[in-house]
């Protein structure tokens, strides 16, 4: 699992997924881990165990498509790589480890890499994949084995089995992979005979002693849709054929019905060295006029030196993007337009002074979105009064009550030193308090939508109900205005 980089290593930390009677452990730290937390367990009995826990969720198809995405960066150490399980990578590395100085050394090198990358690896060197998951998982650190004498003292776990073969193992008392191997094989066929492939422990024996093969079934790497130029002399500027390489990229694009996000524009000078320039989009997009203008002001920042002599445009982050087809009305498409002013937007002031609104997994008004813009509703709204303002008031303003209806709001009330009047409203819209995140205690809200006799219209809430024993009498709070 990798590190929440706001939570210390030396405190305990897990992920939890939602389980038949609430949520489960589903990974740990090493902190967590040696205070007793284990995978599988509820979170709950795991608090009782270990107070000083934090609980957060798991996201396991994110980590496994950022596995997938580490599965080709790892390939920098050797040609074949593949994803082992949900936790774990496999790499051929032979005849490439002398690349690196020997076995040591690019183990090293890649512990190095995986915490530069806020990752914290196992590693380990083995003459087959079985042994090297072995000892990576159950092996000492960074170790390197050249034969299967070392895996001997491992724990029977160590040869990927599931927990009811291991549980039959240990009940037989055999513990270690030396116990295992000691046992005459045709008693062990008799008794395992029936097991599938993955879970038989002779097969698993076989091919952790290397007796079976099991190679590494390498997916291809994406194709890299690039375009290139390549100059007879260096050159100080590419603005003359960044055009021609934008074009030529579109068309490449166009003709698989691809569009990207992402665009990388590589000078490599005569020196050796390569500057890059990236642009991001916020949408997929083919549009060579538009990409093209998203690296305006920004080809000063290339330091040139003497020149350079080839020029490479790549896309990146590219997905399908199926022909538009236009509308017969005439009509322009509105959501292209904004996707194009963020792009622009961002590429003159930089993405972090670009902000959007995000969807949140709360029914309190304030936490189910962020970004500050209009919150949907699931109510339909009155035909001539909106359901949720667009804009809320962080915090809500607290108003004070001059007089009020039962069980409906204030009919006058005082808010930033003026007396409104309630001319009509909408309401109440109960909203409970979120007990999982809320403190003990918390009220509950009676959202009324009101008009004043001005023609304002406000958007406020009645904090608690009288006598409901969680405090004294009821609050009132402004949250919105409507436009």
């Amino acid at each position: 699992m990798k590190q929440n980089p706001d939570w210390p290593d030396d405190l305990p930390l897990a992920l939890a997924t939602e389980g038949t009677h609430g949520p489960v452990i589903h990974d740990v730290n090493r902190a967590a881990r040696l205070a007793g937390v284990t995978r599988g367990a509820r979170a709950t009995d795991m608090r009782a165990l270990c107070p000083s826990l934090r609980i957060e969720d798991a996201m396991p198809d994110a980590d496994r498509a950022a596995l997938d995405r580490l599965v080709f960066w790892a390939r920098r150490w050797g040609p074949f790589s593949a994803r082992d399980g949900d936790d774990g990578l496999v790499l051929d590395t032979t005849g490439a480890d002398h690349l690196f100085g020997g076995e040591a050394a690019m183990l090293a090198d890649m512990q190095a890499r995986f915490a530069l990358a806020g990752l914290t690896a196992r590693l380990a060197v083995a003459p087959n994949w079985g042994a090297a998951w072995a000892l990576a998982r159950f092996g000492p650190e960074r170790a390197i084995s050249h034969d299967g004498a070392d895996l001997l003292p491992l724990p029977v776990a160590a040869l990927r089995l599931s927990d009811d073969t291991l549980l039959l193992l240990r009940r037989l008392g055999l513990k270690r992979i030396g116990d295992l191997a000691a046992i005459p094989r045709l008693s062990l066929t008799r008794r395992f005979h029936r097991a599938p492939a993955g879970d038989n422990p002779l097969i698993r024996l076989d091919q952790a002693m290397g007796r079976q093969a099991e190679p590494v079934s390498a997916k291809d790497a994406p194709e890299v849709i690039q375009s290139r130029a390549a100059l007879a002399e260096p050159v100080q500027d590419p603005t003359d054929w960044l055009p021609g390489l934008t074009a030529d990229l579109c068309d490449q694009m166009a003709a698989r019905d691809l569009g990207c996000r992402r665009l990388i524009l590589s000078v490599f000078r005569v020196d050796g060295e390569r500057r890059d320039i990236t642009v991001a989009t916020a949408a997929p997009s083919r549009e060579a006029a538009h990409l093209l203008r998203l690296f305006d002001g920004r080809l000063d920042r290339l330091d040139p030196d003497y020149g350079f002599d080839l020029i490479t445009l790549t896309a990146r982050a590219v997905e399908p993007l199926a022909a538009a087809q236009p509308g017969l009305d005439g009509r322009v498409d509105e959501a292209l337009h904004l996707s194009r002013l963020i792009d622009r937007l961002s590429s003159r002031f930089g993405a972090g002074a670009i902000s959007r609104p995000a969807l949140a997994a709360h029914h309190i008004p304030e936490r189910a979105q962020t970004g500050g813009a209009l919150i949907e509703a699931e109510a339909p709204p009155p035909p001539d009064m909106p359901t949720r303002p667009i804009r809320l008031l962080t915090p809500p303003e607290e108003i004070r009550v001059l007089y009020a209806i039962p069980e409906g709001p204030p009919a006058q009330f005082i808010w930033r030193r003026q007396t409104l009047r309630v001319a009509r409203y909408a309401g109440p819209e109960r909203i409970a308090p979120e007990w999982w995140h809320d403190r003990p205690g918390t009220r509950l809200r009676d959202y009324f939508r009101i008009e004043d006799a001005q023609g304002r219209r406000l958007w406020i809430f009645r904090e608690g109900l009288a006598h409901d024993g969680r405090g004294g009498p009821p609050r009132w709070f402004l949250h919105g205005v409507f436009a």
